[in-house]
This record gives structure tokens, C-alpha cells and sequence, in this order.
């Protein structure tokens, strides 16, 4: 999957490390195709989570990877932005402190991050 863009090091935070990546989906298995394929990377494949969205024809999918909640904020701003058929994939690395609410603004920080690549 060629069409995988991937952006580390978009933030870090009380130890915590924040990614972004992202491509084309058509369809379910098309995302979780994707993201295996970002998996593949042992780096990725470490990480504490690997939270994703898209949205389809028939509505919206979402996983949290653990990260409750979050994949509801990338499908809300997948909707605010109008793009449907690209899943996003916010990848965290957790650095011992809990974030708390402030978790959802850094996945919100890496998809806008993401957005304004495209």
C-alpha cells in the first residue's frame, strides 16, 4: 500500500509521543489493510495505541485501540472536513503520565496535522 503517508513526531507530551498516518479506504477491509500495513513497521507495531477512522458509504468506522473515545474525535473531524473513503490513524506511545482530557486535543493536533498535509 503505496499510499500510506505517515508524519512522526507530530507532538509529544509529559512523555507521551504522537504519529499521524493515513490513505485511500473504499472499504473495511481496505482500512484495516492499511493500518496492518502501517503495523508492519516495529515501531508502530509497539506502540501503546493505534486509534483510527474512516468514513464509508454505509457510515462511519471507528477503533479505539484502547484509547476510549478517540476514534470518535478523528470520525467527527473527518466529517467536519467532508473527506470520506480515507482512514486516519493516530498513533500514541504512551509515556507513563495519563494525559487525561488533554489526549483528545492531541488527536485532534495530529489529524489537523494530517488534514493540512493533504
Amino acid at each position: 500500500m503505496a499510499d500510506l503517508k505517515v508524519i512522526e513526531g507530530v507532538l509529544s507530551d509529559r512523555g507521551s509521543k504522537y504519529a499521524v498516518a493515513g490513505g485511500p479506504a473504499a472499504s473495511k477491509a481496505e482500512a484495516e489493510a492499511l493500518v496492518k500495513t502501517l503495523k508492519r513497521k516495529k515501531k508502530f507495531a509497539k506502540a501503546t495505541h493505534n486509534t483510527w477512522a474512516v468514513l464509508l458509504e454505509d457510515g462511519p468506522l471507528k477503533a479505539d485501540d484502547g484509547e476510549s473515545g478517540a476514534g470518535m474525535v478523528i470520525v467527527r473531524m473527518l466529517e467536519r472536513e467532508g473527506l470520506s473513503n480515507h482512514v486516519i490513524v493516530v498513533t500514541r506511545w504512551f509515556g507513563g503520565t495519563h494525559l487525561g482530557g488533554d489526549r483528545f486535543r492531541h488527536v485532534q493536533s495530529c489529524v489537523r496535522t494530517y488534514l493540512d498535509m493533504l
